[in-house]
């Protein structure tokens, strides 16, 4: 649970933190000169279930308890301009409404009245990879790691090697910072996996809410940026 990265953070500094990704991410754009957006794709979610995790150390990492709208979403990452590392991840769940409110992402029996000082909600990092999934999806990471291990006995290298280390690589042999993974070509479910940050760490992820009290966003923070 203890964060590594950002500022060690009590309830107080959480809500700073919120106040930052609120004036970073409630338009529906972002507009600050430190960052640069990129498109990654579209996640699928057909569960509505989300997990956000590392997935090479936490293939079993549990999802929000939050329940997402199903369908077809744009992902973002916003890239930091001075390191060109990814500072934030961003799920876009509907384009036209603005994300009025936040609140830190929890997970089963997890209550931000149980923090202590330095400690925060989140996900740990150690691959330096990020990523975004549907629970339906991180089922069949699963089961193709399985069958992977299963019809190659010994000469099973790792599911990194194995599925996500070609998505990272393009054409030309340069590394890509973000990809769309899909552990089985012929089915829909989808992960969006990404580097985070400046590597291992452990990352607070939060979710904006409209006026409704609908989920408009997901995003995961790996840099804090000011917003002034």
């Amino acid at each position: 649970m203890l964060n590594t990265h950002l500022p060690s953070p009590n309830i107080h500094q959480i809500m700073n933190h919120i106040d930052n990704i609120k004036k970073l991410f409630s338009k529906n754009f972002v507009e600050n000169p430190l960052l640069e957006t990129y498109e990654v794709g579209k996640i699928h979610i057909s569960s509505g279930k989300i997990v956000a995790s590392d997935p090479l150390i936490s293939p079993d990492h549990p999802a929000f308890t939050q329940e997402f709208p199903n369908g077809d979403f744009p992902v973002l990452v916003h890239k930091e301009r001075d390191s060109n590392c990814i500072a934030y991840a961003e799920i876009v769940f509907d384009k036209e409404k603005l994300a009025e409110n936040w609140a830190l992402a929890l997970c089963d029996n997890q209550d931000i009245k149980d923090l202590k000082d330095g400690e925060i909600y989140g996900y740990p990092v150690e691959s330096g990879m990020g990523s975004f999934m549907d629970k339906d999806s991180q089922v069949s990471l699963n089961n193709l790691e399985q069958a992977l291990f299963q019809k190659k006995g010994s000469g099973f290298k790792g599911i990194y090697e194995e599925f996500f280390h070609a998505y990272f690589f393009d054409e030309k042999g340069a590394i890509d910072q973000f990809a769309v993974l899909k552990p089985y070509a012929e089915k829909t479910e989808n992960i969006i996996a990404f580097e985070t940050g400046y590597g291992e760490g452990f990352y607070a992820t939060y979710i904006g809410y409209s006026e409704d009290n609908q989920p408009v966003k997901l995003i995961s923070e790996f840099i804090e940026i000011g917003s002034d």
